[in-house]
């Protein structure tokens, strides 16, 4: 579920600029309302070897190749300033993972691989820059700084900083915690990730400790950094309300989205008319979808979620898009207003918009099919039992299995040794399921 959490951040906080370099402790303040810790100062470093390329150089290589920037940094704070080094040259923060150079790295390997020339190695690193967006790179930047100045405070050796061990990387989040915003402690951890990862430096993290770490710096975020979450516009209302209720629903996205633009059909595609409420014996209630034809089904077939206690709750998130866009109760449920008109929400557009919000929020791009795989895995892990994800899911067969992960998760209630427990377990899991 981080996923869903890190997407819900990047959809809801899209019209905020990336957060400023701020120091690392909150208990002192500058004039400029910035906290205040560290009074070092330091000289603008060399810059990095500019490589120039030959005639015979392929467009590709010539596309890739960094190229320096017309701006000039601006001078460091005197909050927020490392220690001089060569391995940091005064430089943008968008050029800050590139350039600030870690002594284990692939660039400062003793014994590169032979016929390969520094150049060679060295554009390793810059075609793997490419994998971020400028904005992205600066907020990342800022993290790496403030990462470097903790170092320095705490006087981590170089060899220490990359690859940094977890105790380093628990330390920093810990001394951010309470200061800055969940997000901002999410941005500047995963802007050393990326660091490690462009420079060939194994990221040692447990993502079962960090994860919970950040969940817990989220919690101890200062009232003056909370926000109220928006998300203004109407097509990332749309989309992040297809984004819940296809996980939630178990459902295949292409059931919630439309092929193109022009291929809308009131008969095939779901519409707000299409959408109700059922509450059961015991007052739980559901919402349910009734998606008139689908793959398997030329006469339609309902799938269906309920409220969620957390940012990814499809019920609110449906409510906003419901009250943003306003769809007519004959269109395309999530069809969005785009100059005045309803445009119905295409699967196209759905991927292009997730996938720019998980490079946003520092994640790989998932595949449309990912979702339903997600959700199952997601149930799974919460106790429900195979047979009944087996009917949610609209699975035909066992074959959703192969593409689960975390096996041993789902499996350990199966496998107690305490033989009362296992037979509790098994008489409340595994129910008998009519077809």
């Amino acid at each position: 579920m981080r996923l869903s959490h890190q997407l819900s951040r990047s959809f809801y906080s899209r019209e905020r600029p990336p957060p400023p370099s701020p120091g690392l402790t909150a208990n002192h303040s500058s004039k400029n309302g910035q906290p205040s810790t560290l009074l070092w100062k330091s000289t603008p470093g060399p810059s990095l070897p500019k490589h120039s390329s030959g005639s015979t150089t392929s467009w590709f290589m010539r596309a890739v190749q960094h190229t320096p920037k017309a701006a000039k940094p601006a001078r460091y704070t005197k909050d927020l300033c490392p220690l001089p080094s060569t391995r940091r040259p005064h430089v943008l923060a968008s050029e800050r993972l590139q350039c600030w150079i870690p002594l284990c790295g692939r660039e400062s390997a003793v014994n590169p691989p032979s016929n390969l020339a520094p150049d060679n190695i060295r554009q390793i690193t810059i075609v793997m820059g490419k994998s971020w967006e400028e904005s992205t790179l600066a907020a990342y930047g800022s993290g790496l700084l403030n990462f470097h100045v903790y170092c320095d405070q705490k006087s981590i050796p170089e060899d220490q900083r990359a690859p940094a061990s977890p105790v380093l990387i628990h330390a920093f989040i810990s001394a951010l915690a309470g200061a800055y915003s969940g997000s901002t402690i999410d941005n500047y951890v995963y802007g050393i990730r990326a660091w490690n990862l462009i420079h060939g430096v194994k990221w040692q993290m447990e993502v079962a400790e960090l994860e919970a770490l950040l969940r817990a710096a989220e919690k101890t975020t200062p009232a003056t950094s909370r926000r109220k979450k928006r998300m203004d516009k109407p097509r990332d209302a749309a989309v992040y309300s297809c984004l819940t209720t296809a996980f939630y629903a178990t459902a295949r996205l292409g059931e919630f989205t439309v092929p193109n633009l022009k291929a809308f059909d009131p008969n095939t595609h779901v519409k707000p008319s299409d959408v109700r409420i059922e509450v059961n014996r015991n007052g739980l209630r559901s919402t349910v979808f009734h998606i008139p034809k689908t793959k398997t089904s030329p006469h339609g077939e309902d799938v269906s979620w309920s409220k969620q206690a957390d940012g990814t709750d499809p019920e609110a998130a449906l409510a906003h898009h419901m009250a943003i866009n306003k769809p007519p109760a004959d269109g395309h449920l999530f069809s969005y207003l785009k100059d005045s008109r309803f445009r119905p929400l295409t699967k196209t557009e759905f991927t292009r918009t997730v996938a720019e919000a998980a490079r946003k929020a520092g994640l790989d791009p998932r595949q449309g099919h990912g979702i339903r795989i997600g959700s199952t895995l997601e149930y799974l892990l919460r106790g429900t039992p195979f047979e009944v994800m087996k009917v949610k899911g609209r699975w035909a067969s066992d074959a959703f299995l192969i593409y689960l992960t975390k096996h041993a998760q789902i499996l350990a209630p199966y496998m107690q040794a305490v033989p009362e427990v296992h037979e509790c377990f098994i008489k409340l899991t595994m129910l008998h399921i009519r077809r």
